[in-house]
């Protein structure tokens, strides 16, 4: 009986668990955000409408390069009229409350952060430092300027572990990576409580800058609490280089949310990604995700590998809560893993994409996804407009099977996930109340045993007394129960919610018997959110995630 239920084992072995990372905040919910009273860490430095801020005129122009230490004072409004390269080893220091107008008359004006140089912008929550366009209010856009570049000594996948910033003619200004001994030590400078609005400028057909560029930048540079908005490419792209990064927005911007390629390896953590429905990228230069990731442009084995690991994300595509709405024709999914690509992606809600939540994309992906190499573990996706999941067509990777046996959850509605999402101008993206994203968090890569029936289609995971499926799980009224028991027990079955909350009892002990064994549980009287199944036998307690939607 066993063998026949059991017909396919999937086993994933997850070898280091990012908790071992200190970088890494452990939570116990999904997302960007804590729920309630805690407050949003946006709440105070960002600005959710930069089309119509008012922002004071220019106290000065910078024209040229910085090659020596230079601040820019507090009080200060800076007019930037130049492809501006902080070099020589310079140091700009920026103070809190500076304005940065990109002078949208000067073709790219921008600031570039060259090797060995280091840009120290520090702002704090009432007194955030701001890049943006010079144009007035209500006629500024996407890719007024250049945006804010940083060049650092790490390590990358290019060639001898030296590249050039597209689109920029090709010079030691425009260099990045520490070639053959790279430095992934190395320190760019500190970013804190800083704005980027309306950068990207165009410098070469398909060669746009992004918001904010890093190349090839180390661990030692500081990146936190960074919001970039209306980017006319990507919100943030890492080309190489080992990074870390906290408190990052995402603002509707044209392409990517967040882009990582040629061996990017560095560990962010807490991000939000917003789009907007009607600004896509045009689909025959290049589709906009909310994650975008490859190992390099041809998709080698090249090393580093791209590995970086993302959690406690957030991130909000073009349905916005409708399944039938319109979009802007570049928008495609959530995710998109390619080329190669090791990255890894926990405890985060990926809501509300146009075709799709999550895209393994060829077979070198694949391969990477069942050896455990490529991980999208305890994620929800929800809300999408076709299908949570999707690889491509050569028969490596079940998709299904594996987004569910990583202990992901897949829902076809995003209602009280978050508490007001869609608000463009007052969100709140913290958990609604009793959301789904409350719990199942972890920080722990735990082996797990996946076990996919053929016949019911339904994941079933490995406990101590034998494998254990509830279908349907999502449920809405009645789910059951189903354990392939090794052992002979006393049963006890009570469910709990997420407080720890005892909601339902079974009221008497069953026996549960060798192999096969179905029992119906009545959620009809529970409220929409996730609960704990947990089964008291002889051998001790074992607990299953349950998840009712109503």
């Amino acid at each position: 009986m066993k063998k026949n239920l059991l017909s396919l084992l999937a086993t994933v072995t997850l070898s280091v668990g990012i908790c071992q990372t200190p970088f890494f905040q452990p939570t116990s919910y999904r997302g960007a955000f804590a729920p309630a009273p805690t407050p949003m860490w946006t709440d105070a430095w960002t600005e959710w409408d930069p089309q119509n801020k008012s922002y004071p005129a220019p106290t000065m122009t910078v024209s040229g390069n910085i090659t020596a230490n230079t601040t820019w004072l507090t009080g200060q409004t800076i007019l930037l009229s130049a492809q501006c390269f902080v070099k020589n080893n310079s140091v700009l220091t920026i103070q809190p409350g500076v304005v940065i107008l990109g002078d949208k008359s000067v073709a790219g004006a921008g600031l570039f952060i060259t090797k060995g140089s280091q840009l120290i912008a520090n702002g704090t929550v009432a007194a955030p430092i701001v890049f943006t366009s010079n144009q007035a209010p209500g006629q500024r856009g996407l890719g007024d300027w250049g945006g804010v570049i940083l060049l650092g000594k790490a390590s990358n996948n290019n060639p001898n572990g030296i590249n050039n910033i597209e689109g920029i003619p090709i010079s030691v200004d425009t260099e990045y990576g520490g070639g053959t001994t790279p430095d992934n030590n190395d320190n760019s400078g500190s970013l804190k409580y800083v704005r980027i609005e309306f950068g990207g400028y165009v410098y070469q057909p398909n060669k746009e800058i992004n918001g904010l560029t890093f190349g090839a930048v180390g661990r030692g540079t500081t990146i936190e609490h960074i919001q970039v908005s209306f980017a006319n490419d990507d919100s943030f792209e890492w080309f190489g280089g080992t990074v870390n990064c906290k408190y990052l927005v995402a603002y509707r911007g044209i392409d990517d949310d967040f882009d990582t390629d040629n061996g990017f390896s560095g560990n962010i953590q807490f991000g939000l990604g917003v789009r907007d429905p009607q600004i896509s990228d045009n689909p025959s230069v290049s589709t906009s995700e909310g994650f975008e990731s490859d190992n390099d442009p041809t998709g080698t084995t090249s090393t580093p590998l791209t590995s970086g690991i993302f959690t406690n994300i957030t991130d909000i595509g073009p349905l916005r809560g409708v399944l039938t709405a319109t979009y802007a024709a570049g928008f495609r999914r959530g995710v998109r893993i390619r080329r190669n690509s090791n990255l890894k992606i926990y405890n985060s809600i990926f809501m509300d994409d146009a075709t799709r939540g999550v895209y393994v994309d060829g077979s070198a992906c694949e391969t990477n996804a069942n050896s455990g190499a490529l991980k999208f573990m305890n994620n929800i996706v929800a809300g999408y407009g076709q299908r949570a999941t999707e690889t491509g067509t050569f028969g490596i990777l079940n998709a299904n099977q594996w987004i569910v046996a990583q202990g992901n959850d897949t829902l076809k509605t995003t209602v009280g996930i978050l508490t007001t999402p869609y608000n463009f101008n007052s969100p709140d993206y913290r958990p609604g109340t009793g959301s789904t994203a409350l719990a199942g968090a972890s920080f722990t890569d735990a082996p797990i045993a996946a076990n996919t029936n053929t016949t019911t289609g339904f994941t079933e995971v490995k406990k101590q007394i034998g494998y254990i499926l509830l279908y349907p799980n999502p449920t809405s009224g009645k789910t059951t129960l189903m354990i392939n028991s090794n052992i002979n027990s006393r049963l006890e079955v009570s469910i709990y919610d997420v407080t720890g909350k005892l909601v339902v009892n079974t009221g008497n002990k069953e026996e549960l018997f060798e192999g096969i064994n179905q029992i119906t549980l009545n959620t009809e009287n529970l409220l929409s959110g996730v609960y704990f199944v947990t089964l008291n036998t002889t051998v001790g307690k074992e607990t299953v995630k349950l998840m009712v939607t109503k």
